[in-house]
């Protein structure tokens, strides 16, 4: 499953000020960027769901002109929750108290559907009096559309125009273009992994719009089409690395257990550690053993083998 939770932190954390320029321009204006400090996960007890909760994530940031701090608490929401605004205000009481510092929420919803506008206010009135107007920054990524954002020299606008409104048309369309801006940005080759990823996880493509993506490519002006192949093709060298090492994972699994069944014939039931010690063994070590134990005939043989070899 996708880790929805770790790419966004990943994704907003290396590349905060560039988020909020992105979402929230005039408070970009009044923070310092040299200022920006992170701080620790913070967990909650949800009272209400008996569960337990963990921020996305909170930026401690100072103002220009002013000398106090002020938090900034981002989160990322997956699905449309019943009760969502609640929750973000119970989080909002709680960091405020804890550090008695301003502040400022933020929600991103990330999901697909549904398409309605998610409510931003949480708010108590009892009879003729207000009690309570609580209210955060919310960013609909399925309510934007990917169009307003492509020429934007930003590399959050990249990663998250692949969870924008997109017809079903356009998916590969929109990936060639998130690389196409993510190329033009000349970021360092991690970087550029972290927002490849992050599109590549988005906008899996089928055959068909596999063949749309790579003519999409083709439309490209010259320099850019060049960054973005340079992308693409680390995409295909890491899913061979990947492919390799899940073949070699394949075959040791594979080898573990032909000698686990052959010892089993040999001396009878493997005791718990000596399996423990087997399935530890590289695939040289294994194929050793795989000779070895032709001339075994009780467990003793096989502790002895294990000592002498570990």
């Amino acid at each position: 499953m996708t880790d929805h939770d770790r790419l966004f932190k990943e994704l907003l954390s290396t590349f905060f000020m560039e988020f909020l320029e992105l979402f929230l321009p005039e408070l970009a204006l009044q923070v310092e960027p040299e200022s920006v400090r992170f701080l620790p996960q913070e967990y909650f007890a949800d009272l209400t769901s008996g569960e337990k909760k963990i921020i996305d994530l909170l930026a401690q940031v100072k103002l220009s002109g002013q000398d106090a701090g002020i938090l900034i608490h981002v989160e990322a929401q997956a699905s449309s929750k019943p009760d969502f605004t609640r929750r973000i205000f119970f989080y909002f009481a709680r960091l405020y108290q804890k550090y008695l510092q301003h502040v400022y929420p933020v929600v991103i919803f990330s999901f697909d559907e549904p398409l309605r506008e998610e409510p931003h206010t949480h708010s108590v009135e009892i009879a003729d009096l207000k009690v309570l107007e609580f209210n955060f920054a919310a960013i609909q990524l399925n309510r934007l559309n990917w169009r307003d954002y492509l020429n934007q020299r930003n590399p959050v606008a990249a990663a998250l125009m692949a969870k924008m409104k997109i017809a079903s048309g356009d998916r590969a369309k929109v990936k060639a273009e998130c690389l196409r801006v993510l190329a033009t940005l000349q970021l360092n080759p991690a970087k550029v992994e972290l927002i490849s990823g992050f599109v590549d996880t988005y906008l899996r493509l089928s055959a068909q719009e596999e063949e749309i993506f790579q003519a999409e490519i083709g439309k490209l002006e010259e320099t850019d089409r060049e960054g973005v192949m340079q992308i693409v093709t680390s995409w295909m060298e890491r899913g061979i690395e990947q492919g390799i090492e899940q073949g070699i994972e394949r075959g040791l699994q594979h080898e573990r257990s032909l000698i686990l069944r052959l010892l089993n014939r040999r001396v009878g039931t493997i005791a718990s550690e000596a399996e423990a010690q087997i399935r530890s063994l590289s695939l040289a070590q294994l194929e050793a053993l795989g000779e070895a134990l032709l001339d075994f005939s009780q467990p003793s043989d096989l502790s002895a083998w294990l000592r002498s070899h570990s």
